[in-house]
């Protein structure tokens, strides 16, 4: 029923192959270099509270925060009815199609291929059918939905591909959803990584179109690379109370709840725009340092380079003996042996510029050699 993850598949790939002198880990987006003091410091000052259960819906005072972030990132209000913390931003995106696809009469749902591979094993447990909306150099990496579907799941900014919808797209994508009535959530977890032009939220198309509930719509972001603080655990859905109110009570039977010291330190992150920014310009600088070596197309926004390669598993296995690098192959990310998986790389581009620099030459150097 389910794959295993794919960095266990990499890991298999990669068992017999004898490493190069470059040990560093473009695979995975793990960010590598420190989480603010401040996070850490309110994360220390509060384990005292570790004696008591926290509530799944999340304190007051860390929703404040979040909503304070959405205000000031992406121009939007919302309400602590319209919002809800989370424990990541991967339990969300598991427990939310199970959750609402549940009583559906044969429940659908589409997502882009390649994929967040967690979409696929909610859609699995939902028994849900799937419809994959493929990505492509030819069609710009945008999805197409063109069959009906009780729950769409956009990533934009865009794992692994970079790309982002802008507004008059994701405009469209909320007008659909409301004259088919299905269930459209945007998965956002790079909406802050960018080079210079902020990626658009889906709440901010909601409000465009005058869908001021945000009736049918979701928006999903985390804090894990915006402050390079995955182990912080710390996300939020926000959108349509009316989908979040009964969502709530089905996630308060799966003990999701995030532990008070980690909702004070979030709280504090969601607030912290300065460490925010600082980080997002070591991405930005790393998103030009991937133009600039590798000389491939690269969209200025997550730390992603989905790199073209004929058969991505086999130059995997290159790069890690002549190099030592690990990359992610693209088939890993994808559903079915298509050329728009199988013949890709994902690259993580999370190291600071000065360790990532002669990675990515080296990663050229591979590329010249394969």
């Amino acid at each position: 029923m389910f794959e295993p993850y794919p960095f266990e598949r990499l890991r298999e790939l990669l068992k017999d192959c004898k490493r190069g002198s470059l040990p560093l880990d473009l695979s995975i987006g793990e960010p590598q270099f420190e989480t603010p003091l401040s996070v850490q410091e309110t994360l220390q000052a509060h384990t005292q509270e570790l004696r008591f259960y926290p509530k799944s819906s999340g304190e007051d005072f860390l929703k404040e925060a979040q909503m304070a972030f959405i205000k000031k990132r992406f121009g939007v209000e919302v309400t602590k009815a319209q919002i809800i913390p989370t424990f990541g931003s991967k339990e969300v995106l598991f427990s939310l199609p199970i959750f609402y696809l549940h009583d559906k009469e044969n429940p659908t749902i589409a997502f882009a291929n390649p994929f967040y591979q967690v979409y696929l094993a909610s859609a699995r447990v939902a028994r849900a059918r799937v419809v994959l909306m493929d990505l492509s150099p030819e069609n710009d990496f945008t999805p197409t939905l063109e069959e009906e579907a009780h729950l769409v799941i956009l990533n934009s900014p865009n794992n692994p591909t970079g790309r982002t919808l802008d507004l008059e797209e994701l405009k469209e994508w909320v007008l659909r959803a409301l004259d088919e009535d299905f269930l459209l959530v945007n998965d956002e977890c790079y909406s802050n990584i960018y080079a210079s032009t902020p990626p658009t939220s889906i709440l901010q198309a909601c409000i465009e179109v005058g869908n001021t509930d945000f009736k049918n719509v979701l928006a999903i972001n985390s804090l894990s690379k915006t402050l390079s603080a995955p182990g912080l655990r710390s996300a939020y859905i926000a959108g349509d109370a009316d989908i979040l109110k009964p969502y709530q009570v089905f996630r308060s039977y799966s003990g999701c709840a995030l532990p008070l010291p980690l909702q004070h330190a979030s709280a504090v992150g969601w607030l912290d725009l300065k460490s925010q920014e600082h980080i997002r310009h070591i991405y930005a600088r790393n998103l030009n340092l991937a133009q600039e070596i590798l000389g491939a197309p690269i969209y200025p926004t997550s730390f992603y380079v989905w790199l073209g390669v004929e058969d991505g598993q086999a130059f995997t296995r290159h790069l890690y003996t002549i190099e030592g690098l690990k990359v992610l192959p693209g088939d890993f990310l994808g559903y079915g042996d298509s050329p728009h998986t199988r013949d890709f790389v994902r690259v993580a581009l999370v190291y600071a510029p000065d360790t990532l620099a002669p990675a990515l030459t080296a990663l050229k150097n591979a590329l010249d050699s394969y």
